[in-house]
């Protein structure tokens, strides 16, 4: 496995653009809520931390990770001011194949998502074969997904706001 004993969530704050004017959305899966709760903590931790206001960030919840595509698109909809959205969700593999297709189409509908509208949706959905995998990419040994999720938005909202000048 690439990620092997790092923590991929450190970054270099001077490489990230400056995010006060930004407005970010979050789009949270309550399913595995354990883990999504965290991937959301690391993200609201990083825009903070970039001088995001708490009140430029709306955060919204979905029952799970197939219901996230949907959320982010009335979130598209309903908020035209903002600079990017996060979709957090955490996917576990089980006995079935229904791991396999909720993957597929989370994945398809946020690319879609990016393709149809100008806020960016950034994928922040964990597709783990088991629970202490996704504990270690939720704040474990493997970093904050989320964290990371949050340095990918706040970098595609300036690629949003330099392409419109």
């Amino acid at each position: 496995m690439a990620t092997k004993g790092k923590n991929l969530s450190k970054y270099d704050k001077n490489k990230v653009p400056n995010a006060k004017e930004f407005r970010f959305g979050i789009v949270v899966s309550e399913w595995n809520d354990s883990i999504t709760e965290n991937l959301c903590k690391g993200a609201i931790e990083v825009l903070l931390e970039n001088e995001v206001l708490e009140r430029k960030i709306v955060r919204w919840n979905v029952p799970g990770s197939f219901e996230l595509v949907y959320g982010c698109k009335k979130m598209q909809e309903s908020y035209d001011m903002l600079d990017a959205i996060i979709a957090i969700g955490s996917v576990i593999e089980g006995e079935t194949r229904h791991f396999d297709f909720v993957c597929q189409a989370v994945s398809q509908g946020i690319k879609d998502l990016n393709v149809q509208s100008d806020i960016p949706v950034i994928f922040c959905v964990l597709t783990d074969q088991n629970m202490q995998q996704a504990i270690d990419r939720s704040g474990g040994k493997h970093g904050n997904k989320g964290a990371e999720a949050a340095v990918a938005a706040i970098k595609m909202a300036q690629l949003r706001k330099d392409s419109r000048l």
